[in-house]
């Protein structure tokens, strides 16, 4: 029986990486392994793996993640507080699909987009 999925996306430099996930996004490290190509972070139950590609170029990237939360106001304004850059076209807002939605790139521009499903 399937219990959960943990994406794995590129990473270009596991530190830049680290560093703005555990103090602009609040994620913590798991495990207590450091290993120089791979990195793992976790929020509320929620993981995500990193890679190391090197060479990756963050304009031809197209690592994505949807990440469902229950309290999409608090978050989006904490990532504002924490002066996390919103992406341009990924503001707050409610989407037609029945999700009220907000998308960032992180350093490597893997797309993070956070909702939560509107009440009916």
């Amino acid at each position: 029986m399937m219990t959960s999925v943990h994406p794995k996306l590129p990473m270009r430099d596991q530190k830049i990486t680290e560093d703005y996930y555990l103090t602009k996004l609040g994620f913590r490290k798991v495990g207590t392994t450091n290993y120089a190509d791979y990195l793992m972070l976790e929020r509320e139950g929620i993981q995500i793996h990193f890679f190391d590609y090197a060479t990756l170029n963050p304009k031809e990237n197209y690592g994505q993640v949807y990440i469902r939360t229950t309290a999409i106001d608090e978050l989006y304004q904490s990532f504002l507080n924490n002066k996390v850059i919103i992406h341009p076209n990924g503001k707050l807002q409610n989407k037609p699909w029945g999700q009220r939605e907000f998308a960032l790139l992180d350093p490597d521009h893997n797309l993070l987009t956070f909702g939560q499903e509107i009440p009916q």
